[in-house]
């Protein structure tokens, strides 16, 4: 009878034991929470080869690190095809959330809808992702971030002046975005004589600025999708001697010192550390499964001189 009792005893343990096998402890408190994956996170980032999205993915480290919860960083490296690879690797490493700061909001979508369709929870940050429900997006207002920059623009080089616009990597929602805020604000007040992407890159933000005062000498001001290109157009700038302004958008390191210097006229300051903790934490409350807004911004400010 004993022996009988004895195996049941194992029989339910061994059940209990199947039947938990999704079941993930964070931080060490003990805490029981359904997922459908292994509790792990995964980070797909756009390029780590950028000041501003190294401190998204630092924020994003700290958090994890903080709670306790495993994050895998993948650096798409710009690429939209190694991104959708990327991707397609954290879903095989069985990720209970995914994080995504897509290099083109339209290539990524088949990817991101694959990882949803297997039942992980998918966070958008700084960027969205076009055409796919996502549980939430965190990101800047990068429309209302632009047009502040812009009207900024208009107070020190005056109406109707001549501007250039350096976009970003085409189809990212940021440049597709802050865009829109340059134009709302640019085309009723100045003179946009060209609009050029340098794909959010100091290098090519020096060559596309070169090429266009090759074109037109005359220009007064710059506005830069991203701090990056903006610092290449100073480069480009400082070797004509013109007085031109310069705005630019995400307030790196470089970027503020160059404002402070007096020799960049303003940038827009994101809180890029912020919105990957906020990431981070969020994606532990889907893990958590509990409920979580659909959308959470992250607030915007003009840092000048």
């Amino acid at each position: 009878m004993l022996k009988k009792i004895a195996g049941i005893m194992m029989v339910l343990t061994m059940a209990l034991s199947l039947a938990g096998c999704n079941a993930i402890t964070i931080d060490g408190e003990g805490e029981i929470m359904e997922s459908t994956g292994n509790g792990s996170i995964g980070l797909s980032v756009s390029t780590l080869n950028n000041p501003f999205f190294v401190s998204l993915a630092e924020g994003a480290e700290a958090a994890a690190e903080k709670e306790g919860v495993k994050l895998a960083v993948a650096d798409a490296g710009d690429d939209s095809a190694k991104q959708q690879n990327d991707i397609e690797d954290l879903i095989s490493r069985n990720v209970s959330v995914l994080i995504v700061n897509p290099v083109d909001s339209d290539a990524v979508a088949p990817a991101v809808q694959n990882a949803l369709s297997q039942g992980i929870k998918v966070i958008s940050v700084d960027r969205v992702v076009n055409g796919v429900d996502v549980h939430c997006q965190i990101a800047s207002d990068n429309v209302a971030g632009a047009k502040m920059a812009t009207e900024y623009l208009i107070e020190q080089i005056g109406k109707g002046a001549k501007v250039a616009e350096l976009e970003g990597v085409p189809g990212a929602s940021a440049t597709i975005d802050r865009g829109a805020g340059f134009h709302e604000a640019a085309d009723k007040d100045l003179d946009v004589v060209a609009s050029q992407s340098a794909n959010f890159d100091r290098a090519e933000g020096m060559t596309v600025m070169e090429n266009i005062l090759q074109s037109d000498s005359s220009i007064k001001g710059v506005f830069a999708h991203n701090d990056e290109m903006a610092l290449g157009a100073l480069q480009a700038i400082a070797a004509t001697r013109k007085d031109i302004k310069v705005v630019g958008f995400d307030a790196t390191d470089d970027a503020v010192n160059e404002v402070e210097a007096g020799r960049m006229t303003a940038t827009v300051a994101q809180k890029p550390e912020l919105m990957g903790e906020t990431a981070v934490l969020t994606a532990i409350k889907l893990i958590a499964g509990e409920e979580v807004e659909k959308s959470l911004p992250v607030e915007v400010e003009l840092v000048t001189k």
